[in-house]
């Protein structure tokens, strides 16, 4: 795996896309006490499921009415 900016935006779509399917978020394929490539795919895997999760509460707070 090339440690990068397209792999980390990859990464992060697909704990994106994690989320959306309902997967938890230690349902990681990476390892966060692997080698480096484990590592910093794990980083960027939970950032983007993340960043979904927040998404979606910020989007259900504005249709409740906050």
């Amino acid at each position: 795996m090339e440690l990068n900016r397209q792999t980390a935006l990859a990464l992060q779509q697909e704990g994106k896309a994690a989320y959306e399917a309902g997967d938890p978020h230690d349902s990681s394929p990476y390892n966060r006490y692997g080698n480096a490539d484990q590592q910093f795919g794990y980083q960027y895997w939970t950032r983007g499921w993340s960043m979904a999760r927040s998404a979606a509460e910020e989007q259900a707070g504005a249709s409740a009415g906050r």
